[in-house]
């Protein structure tokens, strides 16, 4: 069974950070791409930053660049998401997914999982 499990989100001030953390298992992680999303209330699903199989290649939502890293340790089936400097406009449901291609559409992605909550005060 293909199971993501996110953990890391909190309640934290304007500026303040969360390391979100994925793990996954039931299938081969090496060969997927892992992509970090979130979904404020009244708004889409929009892609934050994903990762490539092989760690070569990330890509990053403009409005994050600079403040987020994203990291995986495939020995472990792991991926992180590193906030920092994060701000109200942030707060969101963070979920994880894997996809065969390192791409950020929604669609492109048939593994997620259930989502981490982060809340950012002003």
């Amino acid at each position: 069974e293909v199971q993501l499990v996110e953990s890391g989100g909190g309640l934290v001030q304007a500026g303040g950070s969360l390391r979100l953390s994925c793990a996954a298992s039931g299938f081969t992680f090496d060969d997927y791409a892992i992509g970090w999303f979130r979904q404020a209330p009244g708004k889409e699903r929009e892609g934050v930053s994903c990762i490539s199989s092989s760690d070569g290649e990330k890509y990053y939502l403009d409005s994050v660049k600079g403040r987020f890293t994203i990291s995986r340790a495939n020995a472990k089936n792991m991926v992180y998401l590193q906030m920092n400097s994060l701000k109200p406009e942030d707060t969101a449901l963070y979920y994880c997914a894997a996809s065969r291609s390192l791409v950020t559409t929604v669609d492109s992605y048939p593994y997620w999982g259930q989502g981490t909550q982060v809340t950012v005060s002003s």
